[in-house]
């Protein structure tokens, strides 16, 4: 029990005389480097590019100054946005067509009046198609979307000066160990 109590005013001594070795020479801070960063610095600026990128596509990387990345933004929006308007028209198509058949009223697809003849299997398996590729159409969209704001807002926190321009590529071979069979690799590096 002594040696609890001798161990915990040990403790206590070395640990007064370690804040006691904080004195001003031992915190030398650069003046010159911390008042440049931080007058450099805009903190909201993140936070801005990705507002601006999620009320209109682009804005944020227009605000960023990466004018170049804008008319990539609506070229990817914009042909996702097609195929899901394209995908939706077929399917209506298709599954009107199909509705007029079961009732028995002609279609589109019935082969009279020089119209293609459609089954009826050959439109349900056009109406599952489309509407597949209308979800995947969907999907892609929203995540072209979402990569437009998170884009914005990535570089917005990495400004130019603090990248390094150099980037290294290097293919590698090596071996797989389960198969033993020769793979190509590559390794990129880059760092900031």
């Amino acid at each position: 029990m002594l040696s609890r109590y001798i161990y915990s005013i040990l403790f206590l001594a070395f640990s007064f005389s370690i804040v006691a070795q904080n004195t001003n020479s031992d915190l030398k801070i650069k003046k010159k480097d911390t008042i440049v960063l931080i007058q450099n610095m805009d903190i909201l600026a993140p936070s801005r590019a990705a507002f601006y990128s999620a009320v209109l596509p682009g804005l944020g990387q227009a605000y960023n100054k990466k004018y170049w990345k804008v008319p990539l933004v609506y070229a990817a929006l914009g042909s996702s946005i097609y195929f899901y308007v394209n995908n939706d028209n077929n399917y209506n198509t298709y599954q009107a067509a199909f509705k007029n058949r079961k009732a028995g009223r002609p279609d589109e697809f019935d082969g009279s009046n020089e119209n293609t003849f459609v089954s009826t299997d050959g439109l349900i398996r056009a109406q599952n198609f489309y509407k597949k590729n209308r979800d995947l159409s969907l999907f892609l969209s929203i995540a072209v979307y979402i990569l437009n704001i998170v884009e914005a807002n990535v570089d917005a926190h990495l400004p130019d000066k603090a990248l390094d321009t150099n980037i290294s590529f290097n293919p590698t071979l090596f071996s797989a160990p389960v198969t033993n069979t020769t793979m190509v690799g590559a390794t990129v590096s880059f760092s900031f």
